[in-house]
């Protein structure tokens, strides 16, 4: 089994706790979505997991091995930390080749990934050259150069094009559906709603949520149920009567929370009153998102009041 296993992992920097006694477990076989604000102890959890840094306290390990320990990780474990990180003076594919044979991996693979990530027209192009997406290609194409069990992608996303983004989306979900361990760090909060199964989320170095997308969602934000009538004071009089407050909204459309369509469903027909529209509403994962982390945020700028905003 190639899961990842973060047992009590602490990382302190001098008086600073950058990660906080975190304990958790990323399984193979779905894309798990690493989530936090800024600060929050995600790059400092993934460089623990490669061996980049030493915890405090704690372990962090794959398949039951430190990452360390790997005679040839590039075939356990293919990640993407840094885009910038590859020397601009090399090409793509000697900086490819160079990973390749110091794993003991086979040449053909530097022009296989090549292919898969769409950067074999500028394989012999100096690194220097390449925007911001053309790198991401490249450390993209770095990490599934071993064609790894393992796959950790921090803002993978980044600097690509909208068909950028929708391949490292469905490379993501192909590479879960095969078995692998896929673990992606991202702000994109519309990338990972699209994309992963499980959210951890951490906010101040320790773990706030672990459990799955839909079930996050679920928790993180009220029922909610959106509604148009055209007998809107009959229909708020039997809510009010049942204890909801609507509230109205754009194309007199309301919404009413702390129920469901089904509920409002039954005392509409109860008492006679006609329906145009009713549906059920979950809040993004954005929203839940939000709500979970609000002050936990180690950086946020101030919200002006709407006064302020006014010309």
């Amino acid at each position: 089994m190639n899961a990842i296993e973060i047992r009590e992992l602490t990382k302190t920097y001098g008086s600073t706790r950058a990660v906080d006694r975190l304990t958790f477990t990323v399984r193979p076989g779905r894309v798990t979505g690493f989530l936090g604000p800024n600060g929050a102890g995600k790059s400092t959890t993934m460089r623990l997991v490669l061996g980049l840094d030493r915890p405090t306290s704690g372990t962090a390990t794959i398949g039951g091995r430190p990452f360390t320990g790997f005679t040839r990780p590039l075939e356990q474990v293919g990640a993407l930390l840094d885009p910038q990180a590859a020397h601009g003076s090399r090409t793509a594919h000697d900086h490819l080749l160079a990973l390749a044979v110091s794993n003991g991996l086979p040449a053909r693979r530097v022009g296989e990934v090549l292919e898969e990530t769409g950067i074999a027209a500028v394989a012999r192009t100096r690194i220097r050259t390449f925007s911001l997406g053309m790198r991401q290609r490249l450390g993209i194409a770095a990490a599934l150069l071993g064609d790894p069990a393992v796959l950790m992608l921090d803002e993978p996303a980044n600097g690509l094009d909208p068909e950028g983004i929708i391949w490292i989306r469905e490379l993501m979900r192909r590479m879960a559906a095969d078995g692998r361990t896929v673990l992606v760090s991202s702000h994109l909060m519309a990338e990972t709603a699209a994309t992963a199964d499980h959210l951890v989320v951490l906010g101040g170095g320790r773990l706030l949520a672990d459990m799955s997308m839909s079930e996050f969602i679920d928790i993180h934000s009220p029922p909610r149920v959106r509604v148009r009538t055209r007998e809107w004071e009959r229909l708020a009089a039997v809510l009010a009567a049942a204890g909801h407050t609507p509230v109205a909204g754009p194309d007199d459309r309301w919404t009413v929370t702390g129920t469901t369509a089904e509920e409002v469903g039954v005392l509409a027909a109860r008492e006679g009153v006609p329906l145009l529209e009713l549906l059920d509403e979950r809040a993004s994962l954005e929203e839940a998102y939000l709500a979970l982390t609000a002050g936990a945020a180690a950086f946020a700028a101030p919200t002006a009041p709407l006064a302020a905003l006014e010309v």
